[in-house]
């Protein structure tokens, strides 16, 4: 046997492979995994280098299904709100980075959390950022991504008033006068004021991917989904990748939207194409996904649902796409060969996304085309078993299954007690079959896996809320979450083969891990860290 560029021993790999699930000692050779156990052990003398894990852990590399690592690296160059816990820090941030950049035209941030907002539904009025900024426009997008918050400044430069009608796949939230509060909520309103925000250059997109490879590899991720890119940002990360800078493997979702989506197919096919075609790229970027948002967000009443909102009877919330146009965009882009992946959270957006990819396989025939639906928050009774009949994947952000403020305070008095129980039917899922990823979704919430692995296993809040658990027969076992986030994404990355799992043979994706997260209860999980992070064998992280 060929001499070990490293061995792990002395502590608990956990290999996520069914058939030996546990393991003492792990040696690697030129990127793969060349021996386990007693075997993998008694390479030590020859180990160019011996790292004792003292107890601590070795898993697969995270990866994430569904994450947005360039939005997440530009909100960290430019104005982050997240981890803001009341309004008055909030409106001090806004407030402090105005008068840090004073020769900035727009003031524009994201991440803060709508319910921090007044009033308990997440709308804000203009006249609260106007306090703090008087002179400038303001744009603040919301954790979620589907509502932004703006001054009356932004609001007169974008030509929004009391006569401007809301825009097609868009709210825009008015006082009882018919004026705009300064609330806008999803793509179509937002887009009125994101069309006067200043382009990111280029290397504004490259330093916000820097950034964002560090974040992954700080939370022992190896591989991820970018949720959603146009071709130019899809060349952002071919660029890094040719700079070496691409430490995480990435797949780029090309977004197609209503009434655009057929004249992007060409420029999307030409878009994987020339990803597929550079050696400089292709080992660490692809762009073989198609992603489509069939609806919102239930906290901001835009989540498609069967039934009305009981707090809004009147409304359904807003579909992005007729049924009939999205099986056709979706059928479309499966006959060119792309992987689908579709935001759907209510009811009825998912099973918009269950017809949609039915349509395709109907139309297109038999394909190993492992269509993803993401976030998968409200699933109707009658839908659960089409996921493991249409061969649908579905991907979870496990760390929103708990009674967390937007839950508390947004979303369950939106549904009612009947439908909140429906939620996040992971278990549900798992054992009828259905395929499970799990990923983040950041910036929208955090990026790290654990923080995610330990509301999949409790239902609980961080404080241990409630004590048994939120809907606790839909937590999973340790072993199966920590799948989810490894051979599940494996699978929805087609790595299936030949990484995922920690086998022989197979590719060297591993994170080291501070503690034993298989012997431990639940919500510490939480608290363990990542020391240390490989790629194909070589370091991207270490603590």
């Amino acid at each position: 046997m060929i001499s070990p560029d490293v061995v792990f021993v002395g502590g608990t790999v956990v290999t996520a492979d069914p058939s030996a699930p546990r393991s003492s000692a792990l040696a690697v050779a030129g990127g793969r995994i060349i021996a386990l156990g007693d075997t993998a052990s008694a390479l030590v003398p020859d180990a160019g280098e011996v790292i004792d894990l003292a107890g601590r852990s070795l898993l697969p590399g995270f990866r994430d299904g569904h994450v947005h690592p360039l939005w997440g690296g530009m909100e960290l160059a430019s104005l982050p709100l997240a981890g803001a816990t009341s309004l008055d820090e909030l409106l001090d941030r806004v407030r402090a980075h105005a008068v840090a950049n004073p020769d900035r035209g727009w003031i524009h941030g994201g991440g803060y959390h709508p319910s921090l907002l007044p009033g308990g539904d997440g709308v804000a009025d203009a006249a609260l950022l106007d306090a703090v900024v008087p002179d400038r426009p303001v744009a603040l997008e919301a954790n979620d991504h589907h509502t932004m918050w703006v001054n009356s400044r932004a609001l007169e430069l974008a030509g929004i008033d009391a006569h401007t009608p809301d825009p097609p796949l868009g709210e825009i939230v008015r006082r009882g006068d018919g004026s705009p509060m300064g609330t806008l909520r999803e793509w179509g309103a937002l887009a009125l004021v994101q069309r006067l925000l200043p382009r990111m250059g280029l290397e504004q997109r490259a330093e916000g991917l820097r950034l964002a490879m560090t974040e992954l590899g700080r939370a022992g991720i190896v591989w991820a989904q970018e949720a959603a890119a146009a071709p130019d940002e899809v060349a952002a990360y071919a660029d890094l990748a040719r700079a070496g800078g691409l430490t995480t493997r990435v797949n780029a979702a090309l977004r197609a939207d209503p009434g655009t989506w057929s004249r992007r197919r060409e420029a999307f096919v030409s878009c994987r194409r020339a990803v597929e075609t550079d050696g400089a790229v292709s080992d660490r970027l692809s762009a073989r996904t198609v992603k489509f948002f069939a609806d919102g967000v239930i906290e901001a009443g835009t989540g498609f649902l069967l039934e009305p909102y009981d707090d809004a009877p009147h409304s359904c919330g807003l579909p992005n796409w007729s049924p009939q146009e999205l099986s056709q965009a979706v059928t479309a882009f499966d006959a060119d060969g792309f992987q689908i992946h579709i935001h759907a959270i209510g009811d009825g957006g998912v099973r918009m996304a269950l017809d949609a990819v039915a349509a395709a396989a109907l139309r297109n025939g038999p394909a190993d085309r492992r269509a993803v639906i993401a976030h998968t928050q409200l699933v109707h009774p009658d839908d659960r078993s089409r996921f493991a009949l249409l061969g649908v994947i579905a991907n979870f952000e496990p760390l929103w299954a708990c009674l967390d403020p937007t839950q508390v305070d947004l979303t369950i008095p939106r549904l009612g007690p009947g439908r909140s129980a429906l939620q996040y039917p992971i278990a549900t899922l798992s054992g009828n079959g259905t395929r499970l990823s799990f990923g983040s979704d950041w910036p929208v919430s955090s990026v790290s896996p654990l923080h995610g692995l330990a509301v999949a296993v409790t239902r609980q809040t961080p404080d241990g809320e409630p004590a048994h658990g939120w809907l606790p027969e839909e937590r999973l076992p340790i072993e199966q979450a920590i799948a989810a986030y490894s051979t599940g994404t494996a699978y929805q990355a087609f790595e299936d083969g030949h990484r995922g799992a920690l086998t022989v043979g197979s590719k060297a994706d591993l994170a080291l891990l501070s503690a034993d997260v298989v012997a431990m209860a639940g919500s510490e999980i939480a608290d363990v860290a990542i020391e240390g992070t490989w790629v194909d064998g070589r370091a991207t992280y270490r603590a």
